[in-house]
């Protein structure tokens, strides 16, 4: 294999390992955007939204960001991330931190809003605050589900990759070349 082609290739262990951790992200990410709810089973804004469970969702949010901006960054530390599938892999993988960095703060907006419910001057002013908890709750699930969107195309990238590793395979250890035959000495006796 040229030494070109080499270079261009991410290990088939590490991209299997990373497509791992990606796939066990985007199920994280996805399972958190269709489990946290602030609607009730009418679809209506609860009465008394329970503080605590949203913001508990801000937090929860705040450490999925966490988890995926360590795979951004732990990607972008390796020699592999500056080459074609790897810069591929880490712009995917840069929006995904980008993206996940978002959801946060709307749940926690959603959580200081329904604080202040009780505190609404009249139905105006709670269904304005109703309304905007709405807004910011769906738009957090919205940047989890992006996020996730982000990390499955980062994983298509490396699924592409490894159709690549077959048409120039690394030999392994066992099944590394034999040496080339002994050349005849030039000295005879």
């Amino acid at each position: 294999m040229s030494p070109d082609i080499q270079r261009e290739l991410i290990p088939r262990n590490n991209t299997l390992h990373l497509i791992d951790a990606l796939d066990g992200m985007k199920t994280k990410l996805l399972n958190a955007a269709e489990q946290w709810q602030l609607l009730d089973s009418t679809g209506h804004v609860p009465t008394s939204p329970a503080y605590a469970e949203l913001i508990q969702h801000a937090a929860a949010a705040q450490a999925l960001s966490r988890d995926v901006i360590h795979l951004t960054t732990d990607f972008a530390r390796t020699a592999h991330s500056t080459n074609r599938a790897g810069s591929a892999v880490l712009a995917h993988l840069a929006t995904a931190a980008t993206l996940s960095s978002h959801a946060a703060p709307h749940f926690a907006e959603t959580a200081e809003t329904a604080l202040s419910l009780s505190r609404s001057s009249g139905p105006a002013d709670r269904q304005y605050k109703e309304s905007r908890m709405v807004i910011d709750h769906a738009t957090a699930r919205a940047y989890l589900r992006r996020t996730s969107e982000s990390l499955g195309d980062a994983v298509e990238e490396l699924n592409v990759h490894l159709v690549f590793h077959r048409f120039f395979p690394t030999p392994s250890q066992r099944e590394s070349p034999a040496p080339p035959p002994a050349r005849p000495s030039a000295r005879h006796r």
